[in-house]
């Protein structure tokens, strides 16, 4: 799961295009004559150097549709099952690639043999090159059996984790994650408010009463459940919350105030994101790298949680009435001075570009077809009763 999530995103958490145009060359005292065009179809090859220096090498099969193109993947050093590209555009010889489940896309150019495609994946605000070699029967890369499903676990079971490894971040990283990992739990940089806003489904405003140092301390956490099998979002949320109470010694009481918030409804536009596909059950993914946004297998409930954590400072409600439908969705959207401070980056310069995004609340409707109203709101607010930094391991 990436709950900022399936990568870390700032991780939490887990169709089509046109032939190259025949190209042409005029021939001394000769008629125009064209050049034969260059198959796309079949599978291609590349690596991406990751930052510790070692190479994450990819597979993808294109092949012809109905209607273009159509792709599938494969992480093969990570043993990935094959992962649909969920679009494929192929013009004037550039290819271009969007893999939404794992926030990535790819734009790349054919060489004119039609051997290789050199480009860019991107990934968030990280871009690093990645060239593609046509793959023979002699160079295609085994692609290895992925590992089994993980078991679901037992639906009244209610785990704890048996063992927490709990440290403060290492000076100089900015890593930040909350992740479900074949029913272990990985965070990076989560200092105690933060664990409390995803796990509790809060704003930092309804939350009264924690010290400066569990606001401002980061901590990398490490932790093992006492009960085989993939969780619920339910069961794993509750592991948290035991987490927080056994190591923090976190207390606290609820009350109903009356406050500020957004209220979440679907615009006159009617919604605008993709249904989730049938079986991709319940763990969502967010992803949040400077300037967009990524969703995947969310209920609006669920994303409501994730705006109200990351992106305002006041509460979501959901009042869509879409209920448990799950969605994916990506955008691009100008940050507020707020949300650059939330990632602790500096305003860019100034644009007069044509391309730069709407804010979040205009991109939301515009792409998502989603309305954020702003009123005085009934919400829950937790008071802490009492806290102390996380125990020894």
């Amino acid at each position: 799961m990436r709950l900022h999530l399936s990568v870390p995103v700032r991780s939490v958490v887990l169709a089509c295009g046109s032939l190259l145009p025949i190209m042409s060359v005029t021939l001394p005292a000769a008629a125009a004559q064209t050049a034969p065009q260059v198959k796309l179809d079949g599978t291609w090859q590349g690596a991406v150097r990751q930052p510790d220096g070692k190479d994450n090498r990819w597979v993808v099969k294109i092949e012809k549709a109905d209607n273009g193109w159509k792709g599938t993947m494969w992480f093969i050093d990570q043993r990935s099952p094959a992962i649909p590209i969920d679009k494929v555009e192929f013009a004037d010889g550039t290819l271009k690639l969007n893999i939404e489940r794992a926030f990535i896309s790819y734009e790349g150019k054919m060489s004119p043999d039609g051997d290789t495609i050199s480009g860019t994946r991107t990934q968030g605000d990280s871009k690093v090159p990645l060239i593609f070699a046509r793959a023979t029967t002699e160079t295609a890369w085994a692609i290895p059996e992925p590992p089994p499903p993980q078991p679901k676990m037992d639906p009244n079971a209610n785990p704890s984790f048996e063992v927490a490894t709990i440290k403060p971040q290492a000076p100089g990283d900015k890593g930040f994650a909350f992740l479900l990992n074949r029913g272990n739990f990985i965070g990076k940089g989560l200092t105690l408010e933060k664990m409390m806003t995803i796990s509790l489904g809060l704003n930092a405003v309804q939350i009264v009463g924690l010290p400066d140092w569990a606001t401002q301390e980061k901590y990398d956490i490490d932790a093992k459940p006492d009960t085989p099998g993939q969780p619920s979002l339910k069961q794993f949320m509750s592991e948290v919350a035991k987490l927080m109470t056994d190591r923090y010694g976190l207390k606290y009481h609820t009350e109903k105030r009356t406050m500020t918030a957004y209220s979440l409804t679907v615009a006159k536009s009617g919604i605008k994101m993709k249904p989730s596909p049938a079986g991709s059950g319940d763990i969502p993914g967010f992803g949040l790298p400077p300037g967009r946004l990524f969703i995947n297998n969310a209920t609006m409930q669920e994303f409501a949680r994730f705006l109200q954590s990351d992106m305002f400072d006041h509460p979501v409600v959901d009042q869509t009435n879409l209920g448990a439908a799950r969605y994916n969705g990506t955008l691009k959207y100008q940050m507020d001075d707020n949300q650059l401070m939330k990632m602790g980056l500096k305003a860019p310069p100034q644009s007069d570009s044509s391309d730069t995004p709407p804010p979040l609340i205009t991109a939301l409707s515009e792409e998502f077809g989603l309305k954020l109203d702003s009123g005085k709101i009934p919400v829950d607010v937790i008071v802490v009763d009492s806290v102390s930094k996380p125990t020894p391991n």
